[in-house]
């Protein structure tokens, strides 16, 4: 008989109707609700992508796929799923007292982020011991998985998918913008953080193994605190790329993320977008993983490293 296995998949979340979006900003803002002009642009950002982000419905199947993957690849258990999100219900502390009431003893997490950070993946991950540690549930985190070879595979693909769409005698005057989002400063420099590191190894591997000749990391979506955010941000990057090289195609990669969703379709696709058509260059991005056999198979592959 075998064993039934929790899977926690932990993902930021997303307002699901517009009623949503002050409740769900006043979390991010850690209680503080948003003035009317801060809760507005937000508004007129998710009407720019055309309503609301598909986030909500993708992180569902993103889930489903990785425990549909797990349960292929395990024959002596069977991993049921849990999804808890940081800001929106179902919170991360209610899918883990949804285990405890299934009777669930042990569980694998894994957050939809690729790269590992205190402040994104190791938060949920303490979030999710914290809760758990009641019940007495053992959990085994993933902290990252950008390094796994399908991850890489996905993106090399997509990266020379693209390429194959530019004229070859433009691949030159082309660069490729891998990004994530942007942290505070004061937290990687006091925390030693690995996030910068790993988003830079995931740069150097896409350069190594795609057809691709130039490539500049960057960060996005960086928020408003009022302190120093990881830099430079992407549509600083763009115009100072374009100053010193004078590229003409420009390809986006946000590997930090793994779905459409607002910091994509808003931040990449209309910011980024809006400066590149103010240079007078192509502005290109591929599609994101979100259920694709790879990008789901390197985190099956990643959990059964560790667990």
């Amino acid at each position: 008989m075998s064993k039934t296995i929790g899977l926690l998949v932990m993902a930021y979340g997303t307002p699901y109707k517009e009623s949503d979006i002050e409740p769900y900003y006043t979390d991010i803002r850690h209680g503080k609700k948003p003035t009317e002009a801060e809760l507005e642009d937000l508004k007129e950002r998710y009407k720019a992508i055309g309503g609301l982000s598909p986030l909500a419905g993708m992180t569902n199947r993103q889930a489903e796929a990785i425990c549909d993957g797990l349960n292929q690849a395990y024959d002596d258990k069977e991993f049921k799923l849990y999804i808890g999100l940081k800001h929106i219900h179902p919170f991360i502390e209610d899918a883990v007292e949804s285990m405890h009431e299934d009777g669930i003893e042990e569980a694998v997490t894994v957050v939809l982020a690729p790269h590992y950070s205190s402040f994104s993946v190791g938060s949920y991950n303490e979030r999710a011991q914290k809760a758990a540690a009641p019940y007495d549930i053992k959990l085994t985190h993933v902290e990252h998985y950008y390094q796994q070879p399908k991850f890489i595979q996905y993106w090399t693909e997509k990266v020379n998918e693209t390429l194959n769409e530019i004229p070859q005698e433009a691949h030159d005057d082309t660069v490729l913008v891998v990004s994530a989002h942007s942290l505070p400063k004061a937290l990687i420099e006091d925390n030693n953080d690995p996030y910068p590191d790993e988003l830079h190894a995931t740069a150097e591997l896409l350069q190594q193994h795609s057809d691709i000749k130039h490539v500049a990391e960057g960060w996005q979506s960086e928020g408003n605190t009022g302190t120093p955010w990881l830099g430079p941000d992407v549509q600083d990057l763009t115009r100072t790329l374009y100053d010193e090289h004078q590229y003409k195609h420009f390809i986006y990669t946000p590997v930090g993320f793994v779905c459409e969703h607002l910091e994509v379709l808003y931040d990449n696709d209309h910011e980024c977008k809006a400066v590149c058509d103010d240079l007078g260059v192509k502005y290109h991005r591929p599609t994101m993983p979100d259920t694709d056999p790879l990008f789901i198979g390197a985190i099956v592959d990643e959990i059964k490293n560790v667990f």
